[in-house]
């Protein structure tokens, strides 16, 4: 599951800032609701429960690709670190995170692909 895992956490953040992007093709700045209504820059959509013209709001493209580009550096810090070879862990059989030293694929790696686990390509544990 290791490196499956990474594989498909790099493809749903990508789907993710594939999306958002094209969602703010001009950058026109932040979603906003205001009652039942949501201003997303380029439209205002109309009709929705003010909770989710909230909840639709807090979605705005620039806030998601910031979010996509903080789960990647923690991704990128909770790397494999084999123990295969490197002379500074005491253990020979166990492959571990390279940035808590925990066994790989670590707690923060299986919390950040706890939320795709209703998606088809969700790797098997």
């Amino acid at each position: 599951m290791s490196s499956d895992l990474v594989t498909f956490l790099h493809a749903r953040l990508d789907e993710e800032a594939d999306l958002a992007r094209r969602c703010d093709a001009d950058g026109c700045g932040m979603w906003t609701a205001h009652g039942h209504t949501v201003d997303l820059c380029q439209a205002e959509i109309s009709g929705f429960h003010p909770t989710i013209a909230l909840h639709v709001a807090l979605h705005d493209p620039a806030r998601v690709l910031r979010e996509v580009e903080a789960k990647r550096r923690v991704l990128d810090r909770h790397a494999l670190s084999p123990a295969t070879g490197d002379p500074e862990l005491p253990w020979e059989n166990r492959d571990d995170c390279q940035y808590d030293g925990e066994t790989w694929p670590c707690d923060d790696l299986l919390d950040l692909a706890s939320p795709y686990g209703d998606h088809p390509d969700y790797p098997e544990t």
